[in-house]
């Protein structure tokens, strides 16, 4: 198989700054090979990948974006700088990760932020998601005293949601689907200066 050639069920994250390495170190705990990609030269995060594991690969923003599942780990307004990546994300599941704090609701068009994501990624399924904790405690294994951390998801597309609570559970994750971006979702969506009532909420869930 060429590098140019997709492979199913692969997974990258865009952006590489506390929270992109928080996702990488549970994808490396797991020794689940995911692609990591910044707008700069992979040779100038190899070694902090290097560091968490060799599952993890650093990578051209170009490579990554052939991935089917993309985590988008980069700060709110460079989304669209990522979108610009490809013409189509047809196929392929986002994982919003950013959060739009400070950034007003006009701006937004009234929208909750995960919507104004989706409409930049053309074609492509979109879940809100992994954006309610912080670095450190999101970079922590997720067992906790016999229970699992929980990661909450919100989509308008169910299979999407379906898809991303499925990785979230072999992560070591405890997904709990909140419904709609503009349902459920808003309680993990910044507006303007105000947090969702669920960020930053540490919850584990015992079976």
């Amino acid at each position: 198989m060429s590098k140019s050639e997709k492979k199913e069920g692969s997974y990258a994250i865009i952006g590489f700054g506390k929270i992109g390495q928080a996702l990488a170190k549970a994808f490396a705990r797991k020794g689940i090979e995911v692609s990591v990609a910044t707008t700069r030269a992979p040779e100038r995060f190899a070694s902090d990948a290097a560091t968490i594991g060799p599952t993890i690969i650093p990578t051209t923003l170009t490579e990554a974006v052939k991935a089917d599942i993309i985590f988008l780990a980069v700060r709110f307004d460079a989304h669209p700088d990522v979108a610009k990546a490809l013409p189509t994300w047809q196929g392929k599941t986002i994982v919003d990760v950013t959060n739009a704090y400070g950034v007003s609701p006009e701006q937004l068009g009234g929208q909750p932020s995960g919507r104004v994501v989706a409409q930049a990624f053309t074609g492509g399924k979109l879940v809100k998601g992994f954006n309610h904790l912080g670095a450190a405690v999101l970079e922590q294994d997720p067992a906790v005293q016999g229970g699992r951390r929980v990661v909450f998801l919100a989509s308008d597309d169910d299979d999407a949601a379906t898809q991303i609570s499925a990785l979230a559970d072999n992560l070591g994750f405890s997904p709990v689907q909140l419904g709609g971006l503009s349902e459920g979702g808003l309680l993990v969506q910044a507006r303007g200066k105000n947090w969702g009532q669920l960020i930053f909420k540490d919850l584990v869930k015992f079976d």
